[in-house]
């Protein structure tokens, strides 16, 4: 089954040709001029066009014109009541598959739609095989060969074809803006910015100027005019990372840019036009944020246009192997031990069982981590952390390796025992081993705690830790 977008200002023909496709066992889409078609086509995956020529609006050239820019691969089939040579060496010059004239027999229109469908059918096929040539198995810096991350792969092709916005969705280190980016290279913006803008690690006081930007003298510090990351990432691609934990009063701000499709900088009564696709992650559960009223209902449908959902590592061990790999080399060659190239079997044997609560991040960490302590040719068990060969249980947010966290006992409890300090002091250690785990990832060591990120701020000065933003 194909989808066909049948664009024309004449409802009775829409209605016929709509008719048609579906008897043949097409999926139609509709449009009744120019305009509203290039929108379809912006927001849709559709496998071919059938365009009127005159058209209220924007023309099916125009409608043309717009798929060569945007849709190099969609093939276009013109109709036109007013045949002429001219228009149609035009059609056939800019890039139309085929044109027919009204009145037509639905016979005449079946050969072509089906020659036509058949070109893009063997144009997929080869696009497919090429990147199956150059190695299914990566997509920029995403890598994996299981049936969960092959379906990611497939759908991150499917998906950056479009303009419209996409939530992705998965634990921490599962690799959400490595997909972001992958989106973006395979996508028509590929040549225009590819910005991050992580909302935890931005005080609440300063998310809209970072967003949106502000202009001199607005506030104290604002030395000179910002532009914001909405308009820096124009024609481009804006990542907004752990979305989950946008302040409510800045749900609302971008909510309004992402329909009005315009920004605002603070102190400044101008609306700027901005062309920005929107990329989203979070490791929460919006859905659950929404009806717990931390999340806007109608933010969450805006920004979920199309959901793709992030498998966790320990779902898909089939890619482990694949992975660990890859780390072996990126860090053999850091570490100037080209030598070291194998990982052992027993070894491997011990990864593949290790549950991963910090999925791909930590399987990163703990690679690096055998290839600094082997001097020889291939990781062994040795090399790896206690909690992974087996020698002891993990602890909750220690890091993989070290001593857990002993916790106060009651047979610790002596005269002048002080428990504020007692208290302080476990809870340091816990800030330390989470942060120690996650990288020092601030945001993710939050998220190990089951805090939130202000939360972790708060406590990070309490105890007199740094807190560097991040």
């Amino acid at each position: 089954m194909s989808r066909i977008l049948v664009i024309d200002d004449e409802l009775s023909m829409r209605e016929v040709l709509e008719m048609y496709f579906m008897a043949e066992g097409h999926e139609v889409l509709t449009a009744a001029d120019g305009l509203e078609g290039q929108e379809v086509m912006d927001r849709e995956v559709v496998d071919l066009v059938i365009t009127d020529l005159r058209m209220p609006r924007a023309g099916g050239l125009e409608v043309l014109a717009h798929a060569r820019a945007h849709h190099p691969h969609l093939p276009v089939i013109m109709m036109t009541a007013f045949a002429s040579t001219e228009t149609a060496l035009e059609a056939m010059k800019t890039g139309a598959y085929d044109y027919f004239t009204k009145p037509f027999k639905l016979d005449e229109i079946h050969v072509v739609v089906a020659k036509a469908l058949e070109r893009q059918r063997l144009v997929e096929e080869n696009r497919s095989l090429r990147e199956a040539l150059a190695g299914r198995q990566r997509i920029g810096g995403l890598i994996g060969r299981s049936r969960p991350m092959m379906q990611v792969f497939e759908l991150i092709h499917r998906v950056a074809r479009t303009r419209t916005n996409i939530l992705i969705l998965g634990e921490s280190g599962t690799g959400k803006e490595l997909v972001a980016r992958a989106i973006h290279e395979h996508s028509e913006r590929a040549a225009a910015p590819f910005l991050v803008i992580n909302c935890a690690a931005i005080p609440e006081n300063l998310l809209e100027s970072e967003l949106f930007g502000h202009k001199r003298g607005t506030f104290t510090g604002a030395t000179a005019d910002k532009v914001g990351m909405f308009r820096a990432a124009d024609t481009g691609t804006l990542f907004l990372d752990e979305i989950g934990e946008m302040p409510m009063n800045m749900q609302v701000k971008l909510l309004r840019v992402l329909q009005e499709r315009k920004v605002k900088a603070v102190g400044d009564l101008r609306e700027i036009p901005v062309d920005v696709r929107v990329i989203a992650a979070t490791n929460r559960d919006l859905k659950a944020e929404v009806q717990a009223g931390n999340f806007r209902e109608d933010l969450y449908y805006r920004l979920n246009v199309i959901g793709l959902d992030l498998p966790p590592l320990r779902e898909r061990p089939a890619d482990i192997p694949l992975l660990a790999m890859h780390f072996l080399h990126k860090y053999a060659a850091e570490f100037d031990k080209r030598h070291l190239t194998e990982i052992e079997p027993a070894a491997m044997q011990h990864l593949l069982r290790y549950p991963f609560s910090g999925n791909v991040r930590e399987l990163e960490n703990i690679i690096e981590r055998a290839v600094a302590l082997e001097d020889g040719r291939r990781i062994r068990v040795s090399a790896l952390p206690d909690a992974v060969s087996g020698e002891s249980t993990p602890a909750p947010f220690a890091e993989q390796g070290a001593a857990p966290v002993a916790a106060p006992t009651p047979q610790q409890i002596q005269p002048g025992f002080d428990l504020d300090q007692t208290l302080a002091d476990f809870e340091r250690r816990l800030i330390e081993q989470a942060l120690s785990q996650t990288g020092g990832r601030k945001t993710d060591a939050a998220h190990l705690l089951g805090i939130s990120f202000r939360s972790f701020r708060y406590r990070l000065k309490k105890l007199e830790l740094d807190d560097d933003e991040g």
